[in-house]
Protein backbone atom coordinates (compact mmCIF):
# COMPACT_ATOMS: atom_id res chain seq x y z
CA UNK A 1 0.00 0.00 0.00
CA UNK A 2 1.18 3.68 -0.88
CA UNK A 3 0.38 6.96 0.67
CA UNK A 4 0.61 9.74 -0.95
CA UNK A 5 1.50 13.04 0.76
CA UNK A 6 0.66 16.00 -0.01
CA UNK A 7 3.61 19.17 1.06
CA UNK A 8 2.47 22.56 0.24
CA UNK A 9 5.44 24.55 1.09
CA UNK A 10 4.53 28.00 2.60
CA UNK A 11 6.72 30.17 4.34
CA UNK A 12 6.25 31.64 8.02
CA UNK A 13 9.56 33.36 8.98
CA UNK A 14 12.71 34.56 7.05
CA UNK A 15 15.69 35.90 7.65
CA UNK A 16 18.72 37.26 5.67
CA UNK A 17 22.06 36.79 6.90
CA UNK A 18 25.05 38.01 5.78
CA UNK A 19 25.58 34.77 3.90
CA UNK A 20 21.67 33.52 3.07
CA UNK A 21 18.41 33.41 3.29
CA UNK A 22 16.63 31.37 5.86
CA UNK A 23 13.05 30.45 5.14
CA UNK A 24 11.15 28.51 7.87
CA UNK A 25 7.51 26.83 6.51
CA UNK A 26 5.19 25.82 7.87
CA UNK A 27 5.53 22.30 8.08
CA UNK A 28 8.69 22.71 10.06
CA UNK A 29 10.99 22.50 6.97
CA UNK A 30 14.21 25.31 6.81
CA UNK A 31 15.28 26.30 3.58
CA UNK A 32 18.14 28.18 3.07
CA UNK A 33 19.54 29.51 -0.01
CA UNK A 34 22.91 31.26 -0.75
CA UNK A 35 22.45 35.37 -0.63
CA UNK A 36 24.19 35.65 -3.66
CA UNK A 37 20.86 34.23 -4.92
CA UNK A 38 19.10 37.52 -4.71
CA UNK A 39 21.21 40.40 -5.84
CA UNK A 40 18.99 43.01 -4.93
CA UNK A 41 19.13 41.52 -1.27
CA UNK A 42 22.68 41.36 -1.30
CA UNK A 43 22.69 44.69 -1.95
CA UNK A 44 19.87 46.00 0.71
CA UNK A 45 20.60 47.53 4.10
CA UNK A 46 19.72 45.47 7.24
CA UNK A 47 16.97 47.30 7.67
CA UNK A 48 16.01 46.34 4.11
CA UNK A 49 16.41 43.07 4.49
CA UNK A 50 14.47 42.94 8.06
CA UNK A 51 11.42 44.82 6.69
CA UNK A 52 9.73 41.74 4.64
CA UNK A 53 5.67 40.82 4.24
CA UNK A 54 4.56 37.35 3.54
CA UNK A 55 2.69 37.17 0.05
CA UNK A 56 0.05 34.98 -1.42
CA UNK A 57 -0.77 32.75 2.02
CA UNK A 58 2.61 32.26 2.36
CA UNK A 59 4.22 30.91 -1.05
CA UNK A 60 6.32 34.02 -1.21
CA UNK A 61 8.16 36.68 0.33
CA UNK A 62 8.51 40.13 -0.27
CA UNK A 63 11.22 43.12 0.20
CA UNK A 64 8.70 46.57 -0.39
CA UNK A 65 12.01 48.72 0.39
CA UNK A 66 14.02 46.69 -2.33
CA UNK A 67 10.82 45.45 -4.82
CA UNK A 68 12.06 41.84 -4.00
CA UNK A 69 10.25 38.70 -4.25
CA UNK A 70 11.34 35.26 -3.73
CA UNK A 71 8.61 31.96 -3.79
CA UNK A 72 9.34 29.25 -1.57
CA UNK A 73 9.00 26.81 -4.73
CA UNK A 74 11.94 29.01 -6.68
CA UNK A 75 13.62 28.70 -3.18
CA UNK A 76 13.05 24.88 -3.21
CA UNK A 77 14.11 24.45 -6.96
CA UNK A 78 17.28 26.47 -6.94
CA UNK A 79 16.22 29.49 -9.06
CA UNK A 80 18.18 31.94 -8.95
CA UNK A 81 17.84 35.66 -9.90
CA UNK A 82 19.09 37.20 -12.42
CA UNK A 83 20.89 40.44 -12.63
CA UNK A 84 19.60 42.82 -15.75
CA UNK A 85 22.47 43.49 -18.15
CA UNK A 86 22.78 47.19 -18.80
CA UNK A 87 21.91 48.41 -22.26
CA UNK A 88 24.81 49.05 -24.48
CA UNK A 89 24.82 52.34 -26.63
CA UNK A 90 26.08 51.89 -30.37
CA UNK A 91 27.34 55.79 -29.62
CA UNK A 92 29.74 56.79 -27.13
CA UNK A 93 28.35 59.44 -24.73
CA UNK A 94 31.47 61.08 -25.72
CA UNK A 95 31.70 61.30 -29.16
CA UNK A 96 30.00 64.36 -30.61
CA UNK A 97 27.01 63.53 -33.35
CA UNK A 98 27.71 63.52 -37.06
CA UNK A 99 25.13 65.79 -39.28
CA UNK A 100 22.04 63.59 -40.43
CA UNK A 101 22.81 63.24 -44.83
CA UNK A 102 20.23 65.75 -45.45
CA UNK A 103 22.33 68.25 -43.03
CA UNK A 104 25.48 67.39 -45.24
CA UNK A 105 23.99 68.12 -48.94
CA UNK A 106 22.82 71.27 -47.60
CA UNK A 107 26.21 72.25 -46.32
CA UNK A 108 27.89 71.09 -49.82
CA UNK A 109 25.09 72.94 -51.78
CA UNK A 110 26.28 76.32 -50.05
CA UNK A 111 28.45 78.44 -52.32
CA UNK A 112 31.67 79.57 -51.29
CA UNK A 113 32.84 82.96 -51.25
CA UNK A 114 35.69 83.96 -53.59
CA UNK A 115 37.72 84.82 -50.72
CA UNK A 116 37.28 80.90 -49.16
CA UNK A 117 38.14 79.47 -52.72
CA UNK A 118 41.62 81.27 -52.50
Amino acid sequence: MSTAVSVESRISSVEVSDEAIIARLVDGRVISVPLAWSWRLSEATPAQRRNWELIGDGHGVHWPDIDEDISADGMLTGIPAQRPHARRSTTPANRPLQPTSRAKRKAKAKPRSRAARG
